[in-house]
């Protein structure tokens, strides 16, 4: 089973390795990765790359599908990004562009079939100002690999099992950037009973030979070598039959390069295969390396007096020459596998570590100054390539003005001390390190937007979550000098209820974080055992307790957990001391507007009916949704008034979101209830209102319809004014617009007269009134609404008109976002029931 199960992991990183390695290949692009959606599909998760290493450009595995990136935008539109250079990089995705402010053009395309989204990948390439970026042939090139893997997914899915979805913890397959072959390495199959040689074409190159034509025999190999290394060559066999082994036995080979007629060295591995088959143990197999590139590089490297240093494209070093050891003054040996920024403390400042990233980002050369204590200045220039970067040193003069510049930036050239001090003249910032800056920029745009508590809350774990790999959040709020749940998601929702209506004195995380002011990482579940015995883990292993501090007052606190153990790096205990800040900001401005919001929105409920009278055969239901959209409260009103002989229905908008709005609604209901209950015919009930509206002097206007039912004769009396029409659902489901006589909006002239409409009423009809809300839709004509509204009072099914009022609001109830209000005043006339 398990060997089955690392056979699809294996052929699904196949899949994805040659994916980004095509694109990047294809376009010249010198960067590419490829991301999968989580399992929980609110993040998408590094799954592959190819060329300069992620860390470099941003180096998050883990972005919420909501962030402003070009990869999450593909993903979530479905659709490809194509940013040309810099300048459409900013004008596009400016907070892209503020944390990565080099010269670089990229193209996200989803990756999926059939309508479902798998993922995006991306690819990045070196772009000047006002470059076209990919041509169209490249676009299509990049979506044809895009789609051609995502058929691949879900094959894999569909005849293994294998998930699409990426695990947040799994390692990415990592493709390095093509370059220059340094070393050839021959490969072979000494028979030492016959002398025969069963060789690859490798090794036929190294030695200037024809694969073809090649004959197998040793004495053919002999003759490629130097006359004074054929002993050496045959001491080989021997020493091989003896000991088992060669080891780095150098031969001189005949090297015809060039039209000469010269030799290279090349060193001769080897080793007899320990198993039991006697057969097998007569042969010889092993390799021949010719290191002839790289050991001429290295030994002219050597020779020179300017420090020389070779930089992966993570910026470890991979080699330094003496002159570089003596210059910076620390041994090649502490050089090797580390950063030069994390090695030399005169070189930690953030500045050089963004110089590195942005040569491999710009592909551009780029030189700077740099003071080795006590007073040495030293001129750095570095020159990169995709799969890596060449660096020289050399001393400089002093510079002026240098104690401002602790390094500058020189454009791309030969480096001299005169032209690096000048350089180091103009002051340079020092850049913030890249992940700290765009989690800031991220979540501060996204609070942004937020407006109510709950907003802040999914936003913060939107963001959060996916960024840290998160699985659990809570939110607690301090009310009255102890904490209490704002918020949580994930799926243990008891992992912290020990921490629910505790007192700020408590010696708890929660509470101790919030008190000191500074935030609180455990790492494990030893951890919080040792520092708060007693405390139950709720099935997490790692937790982070960010105080939430506003203007010098305790917020509340906000709660990261983690299922398996997270070490928290430096960087990540930094960016999420910098977002607590933004986070507790927006948390109290957001709930100074939800208690203002909801004065604001008990004015409007105190305004409106609390109740519906009960009125002998006839059943009203009424609902009403404020909208969204801010906190100023409308002017949408209803009412059923109980008349002689029987009962009027109200619906009516003042225009407007305001505190005059709802008092202008409020006056306006109160003089459609005066006028009804002293016998008003409904054509006088709205000349009425209209003339009361003019003598308010709001200056606002107002739609009204009223009808008047009549149940002994199985009719009603319709009068508008400019409303919406109603609706009738007759007891076959029939269901119409009701085409009214509708007269002018209330408040345009106090002249204006209203006619009405005789409506008939079978038993058992069912009669709508609506606001503009419920059928209202940006860039869709309103019939449209009032038509889909029709469709849906048709068809619902319900056992009541409660039921039916609800079923008629289930979408507007889910929807997040509502530009106005709504109100909704169902009415069954007779006997019968409310169903389809």
């Amino acid at each position: 089973m398990r060997g089955m199960i690392a056979g699809e992991t294996a052929e699904r990183e196949d899949l994805l390795a040659a994916a980004v390695v095509k694109a990047v290949r294809g376009t010249g692009a010198y960067a590419g990765s490829v991301f999968l959606r989580s399992r929980d599909r609110r993040s998408i998760v590094l799954a592959a790359t190819c060329g300069v290493p992620p860390s470099l450009l941003g180096g998050w595995r883990l972005i919420p599908v909501s962030s402003p990136i070009p990869v999450a935008a593909a993903y979530g539109s479905g659709r490809t990004v194509h940013l040309a250079d810099a300048d459409e990089t900013m004008r596009r995705f400016p907070q892209l562009a503020v944390a990565l402010p080099h010269a670089f053009g990229s193209c996200s395309v989803p990756v999926g079939v059939g309508g479902e989204t798998f993922g995006a990948l991306a690819i990045v390439w070196a772009a000047g100002p006002g470059g076209e970026g990919l041509s169209k042939a490249q676009r299509r090139h990049v979506r044809t690999i895009a789609n051609r893997l995502g058929a691949s997914l879900a094959a894999l899915r569909a005849r293994t099992g294998d998930p699409v979805e990426c695990d947040p913890q799994t390692v990415p397959v990592e493709t390095p950037a093509p370059s220059g072959t340094a070393v050839q390495v021959g490969q072979f199959d000494w028979d030492l009973v016959t002398g025969t040689f069963t060789v690859d074409d490798e090794l036929c190159a190294i030695f200037g030979l024809d694969p073809r034509a090649f004959d197998g025999r040793a004495e053919t190999l002999a003759a490629c070598l130097h006359p004074g290394d054929l002993a050496a060559f045959r001491a080989a066999a021997r020493a091989a039959t003896a000991e088992g082994r060669i080891i780095a036995r150098r031969l001189r080979v005949r090297d015809r390069a060039g039209g000469g007629e010269g030799y290279r060295t090349v060193e001769l591995w080897g080793r007899v295969p320990e198993v039991d088959d006697a057969r097998v143990r007569t042969h010889l197999v092993g390799a021949v390396v010719d290191a002839r590139a790289g050991s001429a590089a290295v030994a002219a490297a050597e020779r020179l007096r300017d420090g020389l240093f070779s930089l992966a494209p993570d910026g470890r070093v991979t080699y330094a020459n003496p002159s570089l050891e003596q210059l910076l003054d620390v041994r090649g040996d502490d050089l090797l596998g580390h950063c030069l920024w994390d090695i030399l403390p005169w070189l930690s400042d953030p500045d050089f570590e963004y110089r590195h990233r942005s040569a491999m980002i710009s592909q551009e050369p780029l030189s700077f100054l740099a003071r080795r204590p006590p007073d040495q200045w030293l001129a750095f220039s570095l020159h990169p390539q995709a799969d890596g970067v060449t660096g020289r040193v050399v001393p400089a003069g002093h510079p002026p003005l240098a104690a401002t510049a602790p390094a500058a930036t020189a454009p791309a050239g030969p480096v001299t001390t005169a032209s690096a001090a000048r350089e180091a003249t103009a002051p340079a910032a020092t850049p913030a390190r890249l992940g700290v800056m765009y989690h800031v920029l991220q979540l501060g745009s996204a609070l942004t937007e937020a407006v109510t508590a709950r907003e802040v809350c999914g936003v913060v774990a939107d963001q959060l979550l996916p960024a840290f790999g998160g699985q659990q959040l809570a939110i607690y709020v301090v009310r009255e000098g102890t904490l209490h749940l704002l918020f949580h998601t994930g799926h243990r929702e008891d992992f912290l209820d020990w921490l629910e209506g505790v007192p700020l004195h408590a010696r708890l995380p929660g509470t101790e974080t919030l008190t000191s002011g500074a935030p609180l990482f455990i790492e494990s579940q030893q951890d919080l055992s040792q520092g708060y015995p007693g405390i139950p883990a709720g099935g997490l292993s790692s937790w982070a307790y960010l105080p939430l501090i506003a203007s010098s007052r305790p917020v509340g606190t906000c709660v990261l957990g983690f299922d398996d153990a997270h070490p928290f790096t430096a960087k990540d205990r930094g960016v999420l001391t910098a977002l607590a800040g933004l986070i507790a900001q927006a948390l109290e401005r957001a709930r100074l507007y939800d208690s203002e919001f909801a004065l604001a929105r008990g004015l409007q409920q105190a305004l409106l009916p609390h109740r519906l009278p009960v009125v002998p055969g006839v059943h009203a239901a009424v609902r009403y949704l404020p909208g969204t959209s801010g906190m100023d409260i409308g002017g949408d009103w209803y009412d059923v008034i109980p008349t002689g002989g029987g009962v009027s229905l109200v619906i009516g908008d003042v225009e407007g979101h305001s505190i005059a709005a709802a008092a202008t609604m409020a006056q306006l209901r109160s003089a459609v209830r005066a006028f009804a209950a002293v016998g008003h015919a409904p054509d006088d009930v709205m000349a009425g209102a209209n003339r009361t509206l003019i003598d308010l002097d709001a200056g606002l206007l107002a739609s009204c319809c009223y009808i008047r039912l009549e149940p002994s004769g199985h009719r009603a009396y319709a009068v508008s004014a400019g409303h919406l029409p109603p609706l009738l659902r007759r007891p076959d489901g029939t269901t119409d617009v009701l085409a009214l006589e509708a007269g002018p909006l209330l408040g345009v002239d106090r002249a204006s007269t209203y006619e009405g409409t005789w409506i008939d009423l079978p038993p058992g009809s069912v009669l709508a009134l609506y606001t503009d809300g419920l059928v209202e839709e940006r860039g869709t004509d309103i019939d449209v609404g009032i038509d889909r509204l029709r469709a849906s009072l048709a068809h619902a099914r319900a056992d009541s008109v409660d039921e039916l009022a609800d079923r008629l609001l289930h979408d507007a109830r889910r929807s997040t976002y509502r530009a106005d209000d709504i109100a909704l005043l169902l009415t069954e006339y007779g006997p019968g029931t409310a169903r389809g």
